[in-house]
């Protein structure tokens, strides 16, 4: 805007004094000419007078009076008579000799060949007039006026100082005046340029500064509304956006968007997540060549060929794991039946599979835990009616076994209990401080004479006062699951060692022992419900297979967690993360 304002003024500029010094030339000239027109007319009428003197008196008695005259009139008078020999002269009053002089006024009189003439030429920067006298029609000879040009220059001279100064100042005052003009009404025009250059960048929070703008004032105000107007569209995009970008990658689900060409232009975080891929791999190229399931391929292509919403169960490999997912996808129709592409859900149902699958397996588990001593117990009772009841030793053997069973029925459902209880979303710590040894002393005490039978050196290791808030009866039922599994799986003659310490932002117990360890495959499996690692083992103890996943259960409700350590043959290490009160 500076070069389109530098233009304006100096095309201005350039046209105002194009018609200044036009003008000035103007004046000039004309002034000059009058003056000169003036002048003329002077020595005319001052020759005419000269002429009108000689007719009336005669020459010899005003040779005095017109050496006054010549020195009054700053001219030099020349009287010729008949014959143009010279009577009478003043004088020189230019650096003309008086040769030159006679010579030009005969040469003037050679070009005037008419009888009674008055004539009036320049020779030599001297103005020369020449007029004729006598009585009547007889001619007595010439009055000859010549006055130097040196006072027309000085005129000029002094009509040019007055004109060039007189102009430039008026050229001053109009460049003052246009460059207020100009400031007046292309400033608000640059600030409103420079704003619609912004508002074209993006940058919708640029303004034209307030002030007094006169007539630009409404372009001004239309720039800021449109400014605002443009603001306010583009914070409540952005708004939206936000809105829609954080729906897009916070959902669970993973969404795959595809243009009308093929091309991938989308993948939301849990696409990401759920198959792998890097969006730089991914995005804006043809779906067919970046999805590694053919199964979706074919999907897409069916839909890209169909027009149609569809939906449909996949079950993919990806990586190690195999995954179950629900997938649904629909055209996208725009105005006017415009083709846009398709979007591609993804609902992973692989967790509701594996808990359908767990369900139907605890249904089974359960059947077959309960099988067992109801059959037991039916088979027994049926022999004691058969007639061995009369066999008292058969009758204590088989009654014992019949109360061994029963037991362990009420063990399971008891377990099974307590379990779904723990499970439920309302259940609910009896909170308390707890003091860590005393628990450990506690439970190891339930086994102190089970590990002497087995000759197992029971140890345990807390420093004292070591507090966690919890439930003191919940975390005793922990270490028992715990102690009970390490000394039921742990040889003869072997260690069994529970022992606490803390960190700096955890309390953590082991349960160790040197039983027969876990297959590093099982670890993530035996924390299910009715797991067991050594199947003929733990039935033969009379565990249920429930206890550790109580004890997962108990420590999460605690806001803690479990981890395992095992190496088969030489023991299992169980540690438990419990976090370190707030004080």
């Amino acid at each position: 805007m500076d070069s389109l304002r530098n233009r304006l003024l100096f095309w201005l500029i350039t046209l105002i004094v194009t018609v200044l010094i036009a003008l000035g030339l103007l004046l000039g000239q004309l002034l000059k000419q009058f003056y000169a027109e003036t002048m003329n007319k002077r020595m005319e009428k001052e020759a005419k007078a000269l002429a009108i003197l000689l007719e009336n008196e005669p020459l010899e008695q005003i040779r005095i009076d017109l050496h006054d005259m010549g020195d009054e009139l700053s001219s030099r008078i020349t009287v010729l008579d008949r014959n143009e020999q010279v009577r009478f002269d003043s004088g020189r009053i230019a650096a003309i000799s008086d040769e030159d002089h006679e010579r030009i006024i005969r040469t003037i009189l050679r070009k005037q060949q008419f009888p009674r003439f008055s004539v009036i030429e320049k020779a030599n920067d001297v103005y020369y007039y020449i007029a004729p006298y006598g009585r009547g029609s007889e001619r007595d000879g010439y009055v000859v006026l010549s006055t130097p040009t040196s006072s027309l220059k000085k005129v000029n001279q002094q009509i040019w100082g007055v004109l060039t100064s007189s102009l430039g100042m008026a050229l001053v005052v109009i460049i003052a005046l246009v460059w207020k003009i100009a400031n007046q009404y292309m400033k608000p025009i640059e600030e409103a340029t420079k704003v619609a250059f912004e508002l074209e960048k993006g940058n919708y929070a640029a303004r034209v500064p307030d002030g007094e703008y006169n007539e630009a004032g409404m372009l001004v105000r239309s720039i800021n509304r449109l400014a605002r107007h443009l603001q306010e569209m583009s914070r409540a995009r952005e708004i939206q956006t936000d809105r829609l970008h954080t729906l897009i990658e916070n959902v669970g689900s993973g969404l795959l968007f595809i243009d009308h060409r093929g091309h991938i232009s989308l993948i939301n975080r849990a696409f990401q997540t759920q198959f792998h891929l890097d969006p730089s791999d991914c995005l804006y190229r043809p779906y067919a060549d970046v999805l590694p399931h053919r199964d979706i391929v074919r999907f897409i292509d069916d839909i890209f060929i169909t027009e149609t919403t569809m939906r449909r169960h996949m079950r993919l490999t990806i990586g190690i794991e195999r995954k179950h997912f629900d997938v649904y996808g629909a055209p996208i129709i725009g105005t006017n039946a415009e083709w846009k592409g398709i979007v591609v859900v993804f609902h992973d149902i692989t967790e509701l599979k594996r808990l359908e699958q767990i369900r139907k397996d605890f249904v089974a588990n359960v059947s077959h835990e309960l099988k067992t001593p109801v059959t037991s117990i039916k088979g027994f009772a049926e022999t004691l009616l058969d007639g061995a009841m009369k066999d008292e030793a058969a009758l204590e053997h088989f009654l014992t076994i019949i109360l061994k069973e029963s037991e362990r029925l009420q063990t399971l459902v008891e377990e099974l209990l307590d379990l779904s209880k723990i499970e439920q979303h309302g259940f609910q710590l009896q909170l308390e401080d707890v003091d860590i040894a005393q628990v450990i002393a506690e439970a190891a005490a339930v086994f102190r004479q089970k590990a002497a039978e087995k000759q197992i050196d029971l140890h345990i290791e807390s420093p004292s006062g070591l507090v966690i808030r919890g439930d003191r009866n919940r975390m005793k039922q922990i270490l028992l699951n715990l102690l009970a599994n390490a000394i039921t799986y742990t040889p003869e003659h072997g260690r069994v060692a529970v022992e606490a310490e803390e960190t700096k932002k955890e309390v953590l117990i082991h349960v160790k022992d040197t039983g027969i360890g876990i297959e590093e495959h099982e670890i993530p499996r035996i924390f299910e419900r009715f797991y067991r690692v050594d199947k003929a083992r733990s039935r033969n103890s009379g565990g249920t297979g429930l206890g550790l996943s109580i004890v997962k259960h108990l420590v999460e409700a605690h806001r803690g967690y479990i981890t395992v350590a095992s190496e088969v043959g030489r023991g299992t290490e169980f540690t438990i993360h419990f976090p370190k009160p707030e004080r």
